[in-house]
């Protein structure tokens, strides 16, 4: 207990893993903590004179199954390990940390999702900019960015890292600006000091400067660079080799969302609990490294055209050869995790089977070079810097078996002919068991003995049990070692002899398999580069096959890109809801133009449910698409670089932090507002309903008027409920209305889900309040005060005015003929027990009120 709490000291955050035996054990608070996660025993042990402490463990060859759990319930895992062969030391063994496991560091399939990278994240704020650093320890992936903390705020949700370290002291200003559901930990303040982190990371990467990443004066991330290698250092990750390049984020390559419009688009979660993300409507890759790069573009479109038109025309290629790029699809979904491979492969934690999946995979590259040729020259020369990994290939060919054991320390992974020492031992193993048999049939015939029986067990080794019918035939040199009920076992000379050597060649086999592995991993090193530029160009041929096969599936169409003012989309799609719809619905198509010169925005009344937002959102999406390089959903679409996506739809109460809806409507309209730049499209659903209707029509007018009158012009759908809004076509020239149309039959709706040019002066709200099922009183009541309310719109509306209780009948109106019509047009036969008592009192009122 005194060495387990030498080690624990060291790791005082981190479940600690200690081994004993053929056991993990945790103790005390790691104890009950371990056991609450894994659904594991609580005990205790006697502590020597202390008290008792508790006590939880699992078997060792069970780590697999358990430290998952762990990491996955946001804990640091300090892996513990026998430094020794306990047989080789007379004093308590040498155990120390092999292994820190962190949420942001590891390498377990268990742990990991194969389509989501899994980033540590480290950041550094300054005034009102930071710094950030993203490293994927599974794929050797390493990025770093600056600017203005809403830009880190946007990288943060849309890399998602699972772990984020940052420095103790700046703790309350990062809960102040950020938020996310990763894990933190903090760090010293002189981790990111800019001479230290700057020594760190020119020291990984060997170079006298940081000039060739392009990162030189970044003077806010570079610290953060240098604090995740100190992290990695620090818990154990020194087998960093496959970091080989640090990538620069660059804020002007890639289209701007903030963290509300990708929230309100629902790129990445649906804020149903049910619902699909965007990313999963169009994710069509096979392979896990194509469904990370697909994450990665989603979260960052292009603004480049020429990298954009690049990518479009990979996507049509494979769109109209559909056969060969089903075959190559067919070689892709077969391939396993190259990227992750290459990264165990560095680390010397890839097993022998999985050196098998990386030779399998070379077979699939292979395949994949000739199946690109009847693609044409694009293609062709995108694969034509493939490395050729066929020195790999055959080096795992001659060196491993062909069906080796999952782990080394079970042996039978080297293949024979390799190691003649080896194969000696081999040859023992298979044939002494044999000499064995030899061995007890010789003495069954010398001794005259029939039932001599050849065993073995771990107190005496190999033994001959003799019957006790038989035992006075036992040899003289036989020797006894124990008596049983109905015979007695013996040994002899010859008998040990074998048994050493057999022994004795098993685990010097297993130990020189273990040598000869560990030699193989260091030959295995330099091709861990080439491995990650494959799988690199692997992953794009993935998500470019990917977007073909979605746009064959769906009717997408090829996007075209001008240098002109004009949005232009006909017939587009909303491709989540299209995809959610029953099958053998068909979803209901809109175009629109916006242009800067005469119809920068467009003002859209409709009632609810009638698709307004739908088609706010699906402008958003199709932009977004665009940029990424995918077919969009539409019949054409003719669209400027956009530079900016703002969409503020829908809002709900931030209670934690005492914000209101309006509140939370108002931060965000606001941050719209005062980040406008040349092509920002701009998507506003709803705005100013948080408050009083006065109040909302004031806000909702200065907004649209605001945006008209911006320098930068920005491309505009203003969905509202508030009709007077209409008004402003007339006094403004790009301002133009439109609305989703409805039809109107029986007193009753149909939403006809179509755009159409002019505005609604009706919001139907009380006939999607029939649709829901509200009472018929509550419908019958609504009606007559709207009537009402028009009837006198010149009057503020008061909820405990005259005219909003109906009560605006004089005495010498004909009040009864009135009663009497309003009985004629009750339908008795859906009217509910407590509908008819609220009846009966509401006329009840009304004669009380009139004196009657």
């Amino acid at each position: 207990m005194r060495q387990y709490n030498e080690i624990k000291t060291t790791y005082p955050e981190a479940i600690l893993l200690f081994r004993v035996g053929d056991f993990y054990e945790t103790f005390g608070q790691d104890a009950i903590t371990a056991s609450q996660i894994l659904g594991i025993v609580l005990t205790k042990r006697s502590n020597g004179a202390a008290a008792d402490m508790e006590l939880a463990g699992f078997p060792h060859h069970s780590l697999q199954t358990y430290l998952p759990k762990l990491v996955k319930a946001g804990q640091r895992v300090a892996i513990c390990d026998q430094l020794e062969d306990p047989k080789q030391t007379k004093t308590i063994v040498k155990r120390g940390v092999t292994e820190l496991v962190t949420p942001g560091i590891t390498y377990s399939d268990q742990i990991l999702n194969g389509k989501s990278n899994n980033y540590l994240a480290a950041i550094h704020v300054h005034k009102q900019k930071a710094g950030l650093s993203l490293v994927d320890v599974s794929t050797g992936e390493f990025y770093v960015a600056q600017g203005p903390l809403l830009y880190i705020d946007r990288l943060l949700q849309s890399f998602a890292p699972k772990e984020l370290l940052f420095a103790k002291p700046a703790k309350n200003k990062l809960q102040e600006h950020f938020s996310g559901s990763w894990y933190d930990f903090g760090l010293e303040d002189w981790v990111f000091q800019s001479d230290y982190s700057y020594e760190v990371v020119t020291g990984h990467f060997n170079t006298q400067s940081l000039k060739g990443f392009g990162i030189e004066e970044m003077d806010l991330a570079i610290p953060c660079a240098g604090a995740i290698l100190h992290y990695l250092s620090a818990t154990r990750n020194n087998k960093i080799d496959h970091i080989t390049a640090l990538q620069r984020i660059v804020e002007d390559d890639f289209m701007w969302m903030d963290r509300f419009t990708q929230r309100n688009l629902e790129l990445f979660h649906s804020n149903a609990a049910d619902g699909l993300s965007l990313r999963e409507v169009i994710d069509q890759t096979v392979s896990p490294m194509g469904g990370r790069l697909l994450t990665r573009w989603l979260a960052m479109p292009l603004k480049d055209q020429k990298a954009i038109e690049y990518r479009l025309e990979k996507v049509r290629i494979l769109t109209g050869k559909f056969s060969a790029t089903q075959k190559i699809r067919e070689v892709l979904e077969g391939l396993y995790d190259v990227e992750r491979l290459a990264s165990k492969v560095s680390t010397g934690k890839v097993n022998p089977r999985e050196l098998l999946q990386v030779k399998r995979s070379i077979e699939g590259i292979r395949e994949i070079k000739k199946g690109v040729e009847p693609l044409g020259a694009s293609f062709v020369q995108m694969m034509a810097d493939l490395p050729d990994l066929s020195p790999l290939y055959d080096l795992i060919s001659d060196w491993i078996l062909p069906e080796p054991a999952v782990l080394i320390s079970k042996g039978g992974v080297i293949a024979n002919g390799r190691n003649e020492e080896l194969d000696e031992y081999r040859e023992l193993l298979t044939h002494g068991k044999d000499k064995l048999k030899g061995v007890q049939e010789r003495e069954s015939k010398a001794s005259g003995i029939p039932s001599l029986k050849l065993a073995y067990n771990n107190v005496f080794g190999y033994y001959l049990e003799v019957r006790n019918t038989h035992k006075d035939k036992v040899p003289e040199g036989w020797i006894r070692k124990q008596t049983l009920v109905n015979a007695e076992r013996y040994i002899t000379e010859e008998l040990k002899e074998w048994e050493a050597k057999i022994l004795g060649a098993e685990e010097k086999a297993l130990g020189l398999e273990t040598s000869l592995y560990q030699e193989l991993l260091q030959s295995l090193i330099p091709y861990v580069l080439p491995l990650q530029k494959a799988a690199r160009k692997l992953a794009e041929l993935d998500v470019y096959s990917g977007f073909s096969q979605l746009a064959k599936r769906s009717k997408y169409v090829e996007p075209t890109f001008h240098d002109g003012d004009s949005f232009s989309i006909e017939s587009g799609r909303h491709p989540v809801i299209e995809k959610a719809l029953p099958v053998g619905q068909a979803y209901i198509p809109n175009s629109l133009e916006l242009s800067d010169k005469n119809q920068q925005i467009m003002m859209i009344t409709g009632p609810n449910m009638s698709g307004k937002s739908a088609l706010l959102r699906q402008t958003a999406l199709i932009s977004i698409l665009a940029q990424m390089g995918c077919f969009v959903p539409a019949k054409s679409a003719q669209l400027p670089i956009i530079e900016k996506v703002f969409v503020r739809v829908g809002a709900s109460d931030n209670i934690s932090q005492g914000e209101s809806t309006f509140m939370v409507e108002m931060n965000e309209t606001a941050s719209i507002l005062n980040s406008l730049s040349r092509n920002s499209l701009v998507l506003l659903d709803e705005i100013g309903r948080g408050t009083s209707t006065f109040d909302g029509i004031s806000i909702a007018w200065a907004i649209a008027e605001f945006l008209h009158e911006h320098p930068a012009r920005p491309k505009t759908l203003f969905a509202t409920h508030y009709h007077e809004l209409n008004e402003m076509e007339k006094q403004f020239d790009r301002i133009v209305n439109y609305s989703v149309s409805i039809k109107e039959v029986k007193n009753q709706i149909v939403f006809m889900r179509k755009l159409v040019p002019g505005g609604s002066e009706h919001s139907f709200g009380i006939h999607v309040a029939q649709m829901a099922g509200m009472p018929s009183f509550v419908i019958s009541k609504a009606q007559k005060i709207l009537k009402n309310l028009e009837n006198s719109r010149e009057q503020k509306p008061s909820a405990t005015s005259q005219e909003m209780q109906l009560s605006f009948f004089n005495l010498d109106d004909p009040l009864l003929e009135d009663l009497k019509d309003e009985i004629k047009d009750l339908d008795i036969d859906t009217l509910t027990p407590v509908e008819a008592l609220m009846f009966l009192s509401q006329i009840k009122k009304k004669l009380g009120n009139s004196g009657q």
